[in-house]
């Protein structure tokens, strides 16, 4: 309908990013979920995919993004709350996620004592991630951190008895009160304070015992998190110094009794991204919690928990350049620039290929990493989890902002207003490479592998050795990477170049075994070259741009 004073006609504009199903899209989701062993999830993935793809999951997730967390402290008398408040559409998506299992499908077998975990159950829970995290990323805090929680809690028995099976549930129950009364749990993380940071050590938060000592017994907590994250959770892993050292121990919100136990929330962070999400900083005045594990054995108790949310937040960053990939991809198809879709012009061409490499890439190893994780009894599988979980993590995250950078910028202006998927997803991508542990923590955490654990190494280098047998151009990045092993001395001034060498070897291997042969040449020309790259959309002039990004995102 026009009208008298009608100044255009909007046209040449991209349709919205909607109602795409995000497991039947995405081929080098659906063949890594095979290849990994997943493929019995497949039907499910896919109802998952749809729903997650859909106009009105993504519309929950717009939702929760514009309308964050609220902190209530006191109620209108004075009396304290510690409660936090969410819009609606939070509360939807985690009751997607939640019915999918992402907090607790890789231990359903806990339900029956004696079974045995069902197969590529960590690569079918990863692929979920993967896609919810699309729909919305804020949520799956608490998703992952009830998923890494549960071999932590394993680790006392009496504590496992009370909350793992509500933690099984795949009921959403959001509702503040004591955990008894609850259909399901979730559960949260404190360990950082203001003077340590990632130096847990430096903790100064005070926990005494309130009787006797020992795995189990109660202990009173006081001191302060300057980060506890999901502080809606129904319990915490906390670290706090007993008298034996730091140690690790679950602080409910309710006790035993029902009344509401010391944890006095000081405020909400104002954070760059992952804003649906509630971070708080905490004071536990006379906190009661209870000891998991020995008194001074607080990180290796708790570093379980740690592993698994490494895993989480590689799968979560993949996810997030697939979906920042995708919207890119679409634009350029449906926009017209001098007489020609973006998608047809050289450049762009190349650029959109070039991003499709990284965001394969990243799938691909980081679901290699998942498969590792559902073979706890292979020593294979144990040393690829064990050193390639911190060389995953590390690469995956650090490239995600970078690329959501370059594909928000292939939508121009629309990119960067917050209407649209870019400018959140460029927001958000920085957190997965700064949570549980940032760049250099990950690179440390390599070195410490190849200090101790020498067997641990050799057995991902016999690995990647036979992966590159017929490729002159791996074979040749993996001698720069053992080479680089021996150099002992200055291990330590090049741990960062080590992790990064490993990562691209490790993600070749997988590509050159497995995908089309566009991609894994080109991935292989250009990220294990000696040609320095500092932007995208270089050294694709002999590749086949145009397959390479239909593979990506099919029309």
């Amino acid at each position: 309908m026009t009208t008298p004073f009608a100044t255009h006609e909007v046209f040449n504009q991209s349709p919205p990013f909607q109602d795409v199903n995000l497991f039947t899209s995405d081929a080098a989701l659906m063949e890594a979920v095979k290849r990994e062993g997943a493929m019995h999830a497949a039907a499910g993935l896919s109802a998952f995919g749809a729903a997650c793809g859909s106009a009105q999951a993504f519309e929950c997730g717009r939702l929760a993004n514009e309308n964050p967390p609220r902190l209530r402290a006191f109620d209108s008398k004075g009396r304290r709350l510690d409660s936090i408040e969410f819009h609606p559409a939070y509360h939807q998506c985690m009751q997607m996620s939640m019915a999918e299992g992402l907090h607790c499908s890789a231990w359903d077998h806990l339900a029956k004592p004696g079974s045995q975990p069902l197969p590529g159950a960590n690569v079918a829970r990863s692929a979920g991630t993967y896609m919810a995290i699309q729909m919305e990323a804020g949520h799956q805090c608490p998703m992952t951190m009830t998923n890494a929680a549960v071999p932590t809690l394993l680790r006392e028995p009496q504590l496992a008895k009370s909350w793992i099976p509500k933690i099984l549930s795949r009921t959403y129950d959001k509702d503040f009160k004591p955990a008894m009364d609850k259909a399901s749990l979730t559960i949260g993380m404190g360990m950082t304070e203001k003077q340590g940071g990632t130096d847990v050590r430096a903790n100064a938060t005070r926990a005494v015992p309130a009787g006797s000592r020992g795995p189990g017994a109660e202990y009173i907590i006081t001191g302060h998190k300057w980060f506890m994250s999901a502080p809606m959770c129904d319990a915490f892993l906390v670290l706090a110094q007993a008298p034996g050292g730091l140690s690790c121990f679950l602080m409910p919100r309710f006790l035993p009794d029902a009344s509401v136990n010391a944890l006095a929330f000081q405020r909400l962070k104002d954070k760059l991204g992952n804003r649906s999400n509630a971070s708080c900083e905490v004071e536990f005045q006379g906190a009661h919690a209870w000891l998991i594990g020995e008194e001074g054995r607080g990180v290796p108790t708790i570093i379980e928990m740690v592993t698994h949310t490494r895993l989480d937040c590689a799968v979560g960053s993949a996810g997030l350049m697939r979906l920042t990939l995708a919207n890119a991809i679409q634009h350029c198809r449906h926009r017209s620039v001098f007489q020609k879709h973006l998608i047809d012009q050289p450049l762009m061409s190349q650029v959109l290929a070039d991003l499709a490499l990284d965001v394969e890439a990243a799938t691909v190893l980081s679901l290699r990493l998942s498969h590792s994780f559902d073979h706890a009894s292979d020593r294979r599988a144990v040393a690829w989890r064990r050193l390639m979980t911190p060389v995953t993590k590390y690469w995956v995250c650090k490239i995600g902002p970078a690329l959501a950078y370059e594909a928000m910028e292939c939508l121009g202006g629309n990119g960067y207003v917050e209407e649209g998927l870019a400018a959140r997803l460029y927001r958000e991508l920085p957190v997965n490479a700064i949570w549980e542990g940032s760049g250099n923590v990950m690179a440390l955490d390599l070195l410490r592998v190849l200090q101790r654990e020498p067997d641990t190494v050799a057995s991902v280098m016999d690995d990647l050795r036979d992966a590159t047998r017929g490729d002159a151009h791996l074979k040749a990045h993996f001698s720069r990477v053992h080479t680089l092993l021996q150099d002992q001395p200055v291990l330590e001034w090049r741990a960062r170049e080590l992790t990064e060498a490993l990562a691209v070897l490790a993600a070749g291997s997988i590509l050159r075994a497995h995908a089309p042969t566009a991609v894994a040449d080109a991935f292989i020309a250009t990220r294990l070259s000696s040609h320095t790259r500092h932007t995208y959309g270089q050294g694709l002039a002999g590749a086949d741009a145009r397959a390479i990004v239909d593979r990506a995102f099919p029309h």
